[in-house]
């Protein structure tokens, strides 16, 4: 199989499991907030759900695979197969002790730990220690489980083995689901059952990586297992882990201090957990299916031009991608913005998510929608530093665009409320987007072509049409028509009269874009 249809055929399957994964990840939202709405239990549990996470995106998923893969790739080319399983099973030994450590440390100090990220919680003694249990349920599966579940994918992506890694939390989702439709049946705090969810979930994971595992030939011996700091790919795990950690860190201090602010209930009003919980979940749905799948498959072909020394070629790749990803983003946004309070309604106002819920949360959704462009560039942008082996300027960038969002939610959350908080981080993330792209200017020269800023303009001007026609058509509809059918033909409509637009505005990116997402040669 050539390169450029390994390449293509893992980004599909990536794609299509990333794209699963958010629709479960989406229904179990609609769930939650039909159940729970923004009130006491939704909050903790976004709290509870969210605090783990912190050590979860350090040690799992991206960060780990960052170093697991590398190292292991290199170990499976330089060493005999016996000795590279030995290998693998010294690291699965180190991870599971030291993430156990910091599991228990979790579970006793999680009442500390919760007024540390939502101090807004001390106020009122019931969702302070409802938040405080829920987090002592959930920490093993956000550190021990997605520590075990990041050394499984990464020995399976050492092996070129995706598709089992990519379905791996929809695993997650299918457990929080069916614990959450049992648990608001069979329980009385149901929203305890949706914590040991989120336990099921992970050990769901797990559990399916085991058996392609065992294919390639991993046998765990348990008499041969032992903690060894000593062995060198171990160590080099560890060295290449801290960068991305601190990166990580980053990113994970900015969610960090939009929740504290949100708890603030007395600044910004009640729900504002939840409701910054929701809104960010729906920016994300377009974030995953099209940012991170195209900054994925552009990784490898950046690194090959780097390699080559044609920066030339690099400069016309991120051209494309940046347009591209632009192309196809800024609609998706844009219609978000414009939509945001029918979407909200049709999708989540049922049960306990009232007509309250739904204003702060589609507040929020139409200032996160201002910044969903700039997150997914950015996204590109960065995969293009790390193409240049460069992890050192994605992390400075971040850490200001931190301090930025930091000085910015503490101003906007007083004249704005939960709107603030989402307004600060759309405006935080798109000096992020800038402060990378002159970084990158200055590393490689003059990134973006002459020609290219008219494409730009046009892209909005095609968005901005499509805007003004979706309200006029959203206004019309609704009231002839059930609302959520109403919502759906809007869409439909909208993305008609957009891919109209830019066909008359003779944007040739809709036809590039075509023909390299299908290109399978």
């Amino acid at each position: 199989m050539s390169t450029n249809k390994a390449i293509a055929k893992s980004t599909l399957i990536i794609s299509f499991a990333t794209g699963l994964s958010r629709i479960l990840g989406f229904i179990r939202d609609v769930l939650v907030a039909n159940f729970f709405g923004t009130g006491i239990a939704a909050e903790a549990f976004v709290v509870a759900f969210r605090i783990p996470n912190l050590m979860r995106d350090l040690v799992g998923e991206g960060a780990a695979n960052a170093a697991f893969v590398p190292v292991f790739s290199e170990c499976l080319i330089k060493k005999e197969r016996k000795e590279f399983w030995q290998i693998t099973e010294k690291m699965l030994v180190i991870t599971i002790v030291v993430l156990s450590f910091f599991s228990v440390l979790g579970t006793i100090f999680a009442p500390q730990i919760v007024r540390l990220i939502a101090p807004g919680f001390s106020s009122n003694p019931e969702k302070f220690a409802l938040a405080a249990r829920l987090t002592r349920i959930i920490f093993p599966y956000n550190i021990l489980l997605v520590g075990i579940l990041a050394h499984q994918m990464g020995v399976l992506y050492t092996f070129k083995s995706f598709l089992t890694p990519a379905l791996g939390p929809c695993m997650l989702n299918i457990g929080m689901i069916a614990s959450l439709f049992f648990a608001t049946r069979f329980m009385s705090e149901p929203i305890i059952g949706l914590a040991f969810g989120v336990l099921l979930g992970g050990l769901m994971q797990v559990a399916i990586q085991i058996p392609p595992l065992y294919r390639l030939g991993y046998k765990l011996s348990l008499r041969d297992l032992k903690l060894d700091f000593k062995e060198p790919a171990v160590r080099k795990i560890g060295k290449l882990l801290t960068p991305r950690i601190f990166g990580s860190a980053v990113y994970q201090l900015n969610i960090f201090v939009d929740t504290v602010c949100a708890s603030l209930s007395n600044i910004v009003g009640l729900g504002g957990v939840a409701a910054i919980y929701y809104a960010n979940r729906l920016i994300q749905l377009p974030m995953a299916l099209f940012g991170i799948a195209l900054s994925s498959a552009m990784l490898p072909t950046m690194s090959q031009q780097v390699a080559q020394g044609d920066t030339a070629a690099l400069k016309r790749t991120l051209n494309f991608s940046l347009k591209a990803i632009y192309l196809v983003i800024l609609p998706a946004s844009v219609g978000l913005m414009v939509l945001a309070h029918p979407i909200i309604t049709a999708l989540f106002q049922r049960g306990k998510f009232d007509v309250y819920s739904a204003n702060i949360t589609s507040q929020a959704l139409i200032y996160y929608s201002i910044g969903v462009w700039a997150f997914s560039c950015t996204r590109i942008l960065v995969t293009c530093f790390y193409s240049l082996q460069d992890t050192i300027t994605p992390i400075r960038s971040a850490a200001i665009s931190l301090g930025i969002n930091v000085v910015l939610d503490l101003t906007l959350m007083f004249p704005f409320k939960v709107a603030g908080l989402a307004l600060a981080s759309s405006i935080s993330g798109t000096f992020n987007f800038f402060n990378l792209l002159h970084f990158l200017n200055k590393r490689i020269g003059k990134l973006i072509y002459k020609e290219s800023y008219a494409v730009f303009l046009k892209i909005t001007l095609a968005a901005f049409i499509m805007a003004v026609a979706c309200h006029f058509i959203w206004r019309y509809s609704h009231q002839h028509i059930n609302s959520l059918f109403a919502l759906g033909l809007t869409i439909i409509c909208s993305a008609i009269i957009y891919g109209t637009t830019c066909l008359m505005l003779r944007i040739r990116e809709v036809h590039g874009l075509l023909r390299w997402i299908f290109r399978i040669k």
